[in-house]
């Protein structure tokens, strides 16, 4: 899901750059608000994690490949879309810069996809569904819906930038993406939130009656 220099055009790269902007800006201001010294050991080691998940890529053809992302389980371990976006941030700044994984000029749309657009669609299925469906089944469509779209949006991304065409991406982004976020992304998510709702419960019923509004007001004070 990476979308490589060549991919964008540098015109439509920095509008990508300016609408992931205000969002990398808002997750840094949770992490002051929200991160303390129990928490910074916890977001580092989900770091490393989906670092080292996403390094496991199935092609797809057309030049780009499909993978997990993490930005939902981070998210609903943390209550807060905004830890999605701060980890995917920094796996993504150390990917381009470092390992030359995904561009430097489109880690905006980078960003955008598997941090903003798959913690907030991921984090708030949760949020929808826990009380009806409960944890597990909340994790787990949380998961793979946020990965499904992030492929999506991604998809459309490419084919505004003429990199390949409309439908044939969708289909090649959508497939894959929903069959690994069936047996990676969904099921990985479900299985550790379920384990943590079980060893820890107070962390999660803490997250969750924090409700969005709170969010919000962390991210803005």
């Amino acid at each position: 899901m990476h979308i490589p220099d060549s991919f964008i055009p540098l015109s439509q790269a920095v509008i990508y750059w300016v609408i992931a902007l205000p969002f990398i800006i808002m997750s840094m201001k949770w992490a002051k608000n929200e991160l303390d010294e129990m928490k910074v050991p916890i977001l580092a080691a989900l770091a490393a994690g989906i670092f080292a998940i996403q390094a496991m890529n199935i092609p797809i053809g057309m030049g780009t490949s499909g993978h997990m992302v993490g930005a939902a389980l981070v998210a609903i371990i943390f209550g807060s879309p905004w830890a999605g976006v701060l980890v995917l941030t920094l796996v993504l700044l150390v990917q381009g810069f470092a390992f030359g994984d995904g561009g430097v000029t489109t880690m905006g749309a980078n960003i955008l996809n598997m941090g903003v657009i798959s913690g907030f669609v991921g984090y708030y299925t949760y949020v929808a569904l826990r009380n009806k469906a409960g944890t597990s089944i909340a994790a787990f469509g949380g998961a793979w819906l946020g990965l499904f779209i992030s492929a999506i949006a991604c998809a459309i991304e490419m084919w505004i930038a003429g990199t390949f065409p409309l439908r044939a991406g969708l289909i090649a982004m959508g497939t894959y993406h929903l069959i690994i976020g069936f047996i990676g992304e969904g099921l990985i998510t479900s299985i550790v939130i379920t384990a943590i709702a079980k060893s820890r419960p107070d962390l999660l019923e803490d997250n969750f009656t924090a409700r969005p509004e709170k969010h919000k007001k962390e991210a803005h004070a």
